[in-house]
């Protein structure tokens, strides 16, 4: 089990937007989230939002061991290494054309092949991420082997915003099949739904409920953008920051994989202010996660 020592970096300055207050009936609002935990998705949306930048020569100030990118799919991301932390740290980038990822003809759910992932699974997921995945599955794959010769004790966590947080549960998957031994975290944030109800079973079972982080912010309607009746359903664990400012007494664990009072209790707005702030982080837009 990965040690969550408490996060060392500063925090930005909150956004002065407006935001509505969605208390939920059975949760207190007074209580929420553990610090340590929530310094833990700070850390993480970092991470996801370093992905989007063409260079990050230093992640979270660690070293850079390699980046990815596929030019056909706009698949990108790196593998970081943390030696004080003793982990490695896979992040891909979202997209900025989102809505059209998730809305064109690779809404159809597809069969869950490739790079690593779990033969004998009747699971599904959206056919555009697993494209995505499988443009660069090989080669994630190939440099975590090469770090697990030199470290091989070290952990491992997954990260991604959006798109990215897609293709990072995937991903994840793929990671726990081939290093069974690794320990191995998932932190994603504004996640669409990606797979359907035995796809979310899987991730649940293979990574474990307790290593799962999916970050939903407010009123942000890509996590509810591809409705259920699709076929689609989304994996536990859900933590919702139901209000502002960010704080961890704002922040929900929610209960299963649809908790109907977390962020499923408010229809998809799709695309909106708050996709593009995660845990005091503007995504995509600070450099200074790369140095």
């Amino acid at each position: 089990m990965h040690n969550n020592p408490p996060d060392d970096t500063a925090r930005p300055l909150r956004s002065s937007w407006k935001w509505p207050h969605f208390p939920g009936t059975v949760h207190d609002p007074e209580k929420g989230i553990p610090e340590e935990l929530y310094n833990e998705l700070v850390r993480y949306t970092k991470y996801a939002s370093g992905a989007y930048q063409v260079l990050c020569p230093r992640p979270m100030g660690n070293t850079l061991v390699a980046q990815f990118i596929n030019p056909i799919t706009s698949t990108q991301g790196f593998i970081a290494r943390d030696d004080t932390r003793k982990e490695l740290v896979v992040a891909f980038r979202g997209s900025r054309e989102i809505s059209s990822a998730i809305i064109d003809t690779s809404l159809l759910l597809s069969p869950l092949r490739g790079p690593g992932l779990p033969e004998n699974t009747d699971a599904h997921v959206h056919t555009g991420f697993l494209y995505a995945f499988r443009s660069v599955g090989d080669r994630v794959l190939n440099v975590l082997r090469e770090q697990f010769k030199e470290v091989p004790q070290y952990d491992v966590t997954v990260s991604g915003h959006s798109l990215g947080g897609a293709i990072a549960s995937i991903a994840a998957l793929s990671i726990r099949n081939s290093f069974p031994d690794a320990a191995l975290r998932l932190f994603t944030f504004g996640q669409p739904r990606t797979g359907d109800h035995s796809f979310a079973e899987l991730v649940e079972t293979l990574i474990g409920v307790d290593n799962v982080f999916r970050g939903v912010h407010s009123f942000d309607g890509v996590p509810t953008m591809i409705p259920t009746r699709l076929g689609y359903k989304h994996h536990a664990t859900e933590y919702w920051q139901f209000t502002e400012p960010p704080a961890p007494r704002h922040v929900r664990r929610c209960v299963g994989a649809e908790d109907p009072e977390g962020s499923a209790s408010i229809p998809s707005t799709g695309i909106n202010p708050a996709h593009v702030v995660y845990f005091e982080q503007p995504i995509a837009s600070d450099p200074t996660v790369c140095i």
